[in-house]
């Protein structure tokens, strides 16, 4: 394993009792350079040696492991990105027509009092809060009216 990245999957793989296989390795490192993140067409155009029932497959035990989280659109694909472990702690903006998935952060202060905000919310149900995710949806400036 050539990276800390390779490394830290592989680590949470084996905690669920999987191993760090080549075809995991490349997902995760098509997912570590993508932009934004991908869809499975968009893994598969970048990754063309990977079957598509493969692909679905090792995602699947990448998002269990904690390794790839899987965000779902309006549209018929899901998208991957690497669990925020791996990154930074952002946001998304879902467009509502065409499905486009786009990342954005918030200053410190912002994201305080999103984390105290939610965290009254959690108490007040009896929830025991582990971290949250924000998306926002809509539309993007390609689909959104004139």
């Amino acid at each position: 394993m050539s990276t800390e990245l390779d490394r830290t999957a592989a680590a949470r793989l084996q905690v669920d009792g999987q191993r760090y296989t080549d075809n995991r390795r490349q997902l995760v490192t098509v997912l570590a350079q993508g932009q934004a993140p991908l869809t499975i067409p968009e893994i598969l155009e970048r990754c063309p040696e990977l079957a598509q029932s493969s692909a679905y497959r090792n995602l699947s035990v990448l998002e269990r492991a904690g390794v790839v989280q899987r965000i779902v659109t309006s549209d018929e694909w899901a998208r991957y990105e690497l669990a925020e472990a791996f990154t930074e702690h952002h946001h998304h903006l879902i467009c509502a027509a065409c499905g486009r998935v786009e990342d954005f952060t918030v200053s410190a202060a912002l994201e305080g009092a999103i984390d105290t905000a939610l965290a009254e919310v959690a108490r007040t149900a009896g929830f025991s809060l582990d971290h949250h995710r924000l998306d926002l949806v809509g539309r993007c400036g390609r689909c959104a009216p004139g």
